[in-house]
């Protein structure tokens, strides 16, 4: 495994439609790239060409999609394998994964809410800590966006609380996703981010969304990020210190140069934060 990334680390998600103009970048342009290794797993040819380009230049985390953490259906060991393979092969120093699940009876191709309660934090406790141990290392979960809220005995907060605890793992705070479900569900978004454990918070991910309407916002990963989220990102370095910070866009893709601009406005929070 790699080392870890500093804490001042500016990072930008790697998706294949920037493969050449991530290649081409200039020295210095962002400090670390981020991919879905459930993405690149067994790609070979000119794309895996370019992706071990890429990862022998600069650092590269891992960002889950399909582990399904909080769902009824037995984790995939060979895909834990696979993964750790992936991670052992590009020194990834840092694996995260979404705090939801994706698969019932197959795969449901979405990130859908866990219920709210003391028996699903157990649950999802459990299945981390088989993560865990089948790839050899901690790995931070992700507090995820979401639009219909299940069954809730406990607050958001104290749910992630007990995952966090149960399993011995790390938070990837999703700043994005809290500002959207303060708007969607009614909650101060700061209030939130003061709860949330600076002991376990390894990084941050911050990314556009969509203004459906004023009390409706949609988690899209389309957009520039908006003032209101930079504000809160400036906020959680106020509290919890400075964090390893990746910017994702996953379409409606600008020039590099504006994605770079972004990058450059994480680093100038946290020389400010500093």
């Amino acid at each position: 495994m790699a080392d870890a990334l500093p804490a001042c680390a500016a990072g930008l998600g790697l998706r294949r439609a920037l493969l050449d103009e991530l290649i081409e970048a200039p020295a210095g342009a962002f400090d670390f790239l981020e991919c879905a290794p459930d993405n690149w797993i067994g790609v070979g040819g000119v794309l895996g060409e370019k992706l071990a380009i890429l990862s022998s230049r600069h650092p590269l985390s891992c960002h889950g999609l399909s582990l399904s953490l909080g769902g009824p259906d037995p984790l995939d060991m060979p895909f834990l394998r696979k993964t750790r393979e992936f991670l052992e092969r590009h020194r990834v120093p840092l694996y995260s994964e979404h705090l939801s699940y994706c698969s019932a009876g197959g795969h449901l191709y979405d990130l859908l809410p866990i219920p709210f309660t003391e028996e699903a934090a157990r649950h999802v406790a459990g299945r981390i800590a088989q993560v865990q141990d089948a790839l050899g290392r901690r790995i931070a979960i992700e507090n995820v966006s979401y639009y219909a809220a299940p069954y809730q005995a406990l607050g958001e907060i104290d749910f992630i609380d007990a995952v966090l605890r149960e399993a011995d793992c790390d938070l990837l705070l999703d700043v994005n996703n809290v500002h959207v479900n303060a708007i969607n569900h009614g909650y101060d978004a700061r209030a939130f981010i003061d709860a949330m454990p600076t002991d376990r918070i390894v990084s941050i991910h911050i990314a556009g969304h969509y203004d459906e309407a004023d009390d409706l916002k949609v988690d899209t990963h389309g957009a520039p990020v908006k003032d209101a989220v930079w504000d809160l990102l400036a906020h959680a370095y106020s509290v919890h210190g400075l964090c390893p910070t990746l910017l994702e866009r996953d379409f409606n893709f600008p020039p590099l140069a504006a994605l770079l601009d972004e990058v450059q406005r994480i680093r100038d929070l946290q020389a400010r934060a500093a």
